[in-house]
């Protein structure tokens, strides 16, 4: 089983985070127990913007057992197509969600079985096939 994962959930687990950190890392190490966990561009981005060097934090993502798998222009299609629907919707035309949440989305619908992530209001309410895993929810 191939799990994506989300930056809240690593942010949880590298930040020691007393709420979520706990929950956040038995997700992680059971996501690992039954398969491969993945992160797209934007994780890794975001998580490794809190590093002094991108090597830093590739090496402690790594460390954590998660591997990187980029993007590509299927994925990328599709995530625009989704914020420009979420986009239309909003009656006022404001945007609540940047792009990086729909990249993450569509990258986890299309190349994972699932994904892990405290958001999953958002995911499943744009990402209906995907089964959102949320380790702050029993």
């Amino acid at each position: 089983m191939i799990t994506a994962i989300d930056t809240n959930v690593v942010l949880d687990v590298l930040s020691a985070d007393d709420r979520f950190g706990p929950a956040s890392r038995g997700a992680l190490l059971d996501a690992l127990e039954l398969g491969s966990v993945m992160a797209c561009d934007v994780v890794w981005a975001e998580v490794g913007g809190w590093y002094r060097t991108p090597d830093q934090a590739f090496e402690v993502i790594e460390r954590l057992g998660i591997r990187f798998a980029a993007l590509d222009p299927e994925v990328a299609a599709v995530a625009g197509a989704s914020w420009v629907r979420h986009r239309r919707e909003r009656r006022d035309g404001s945007r609540d969600r940047v792009i990086a949440d729909f990249l993450i989305g569509a990258h986890a619908s299309m190349r994972a079985d699932r994904l892990l992530s405290r958001d999953r209001g958002f995911y499943r309410a744009h990402f209906r096939r995907l089964e959102v895993v949320d380790p702050s929810r029993p």
